[in-house]
């Protein structure tokens, strides 16, 4: 099912990928770079479903304007909020997530949307080659539990580079994998096993996501 939802900076789209008896619904934005067409994004949405997870896949105002450029973070987190309180209205548990600058959106605003927990995938620790401009704050402030998935290759942050987490955060490594979990040929692990083994990890971690009350 895709719908629109008007925000104050254009129309987001909303692409759900709906669990027949759902216990919790998952939000997920994409990155700076590339739509909802990313591996993992895809990944999550094929899988989760099966286990009663119901995955929406939000596309950004700009993205569904054909812009090849994002915008500042304060708009994308000003098109996320309304997304996020459509899907809360459905009455479902709520996860927000995303992938890279999707995740950081979702790290800024998971207490505002009502969300009980937030998914990052491949955030962006800092910029490639610039390990002192951090954004860790972000994700050590999301004032929920937080389950952060990382490639062990990423060049935007390897899980060796993460400080020490608060209690409710959890780090799930995804060996070889760069910052879109793309894994080398050389690599002794393929492309289906790696994202058949980070879905599992989501998977496992909303199994014990709390429910609203």
């Amino acid at each position: 099912m895709q719908k629109l939802v008007p925000t104050p900076v254009g129309d987001a789209r909303v692409t759900v990928h709906a669990a027949e008896h759902p216990r919790v619904l998952l939000a997920l934005g994409h990155g700076a770079g590339g739509g909802v067409e990313a591996r993992d994004l895809q990944a999550l949405a094929a899988a989760l479903p099966a286990g009663g997870v119901s995955v929406a896949l939000v596309e950004q105002p700009w993205r569904v304007a054909g812009k090849r450029l994002g915008p500042a973070p304060k708009t994308l987190d000003q098109a996320w909020l309304p997304v996020a309180a459509a899907l809360a209205a459905e009455g479902l548990p709520l996860v927000v997530g995303g992938r890279s600058a999707g995740a950081r959106v979702a790290c800024r605003t998971g207490l505002a949307s009502g969300a009980v927990a937030v998914l990052a995938l491949a955030f962006p620790l800092h910029p490639p080659g610039k390990p002192e401009k951090s954004r860790v704050e972000e994700l050590l402030n999301t004032g929920l539990p937080t389950l952060v998935v990382q490639g062990g290759a990423d060049t935007f942050g390897t899980p060796e580079e993460f400080p020490g987490l608060p209690e409710g955060h959890r780090l799930v490594e995804v060996p070889y994998g760069s910052h879109g979990f793309a894994v080398p040929k050389r690599a002794p692990v393929g492309q289906e096993e790696t994202l058949a083994g980070l879905v599992a990890a989501v998977a496992d971690w909303l199994g014990a996501v709390p429910s609203k009350g």
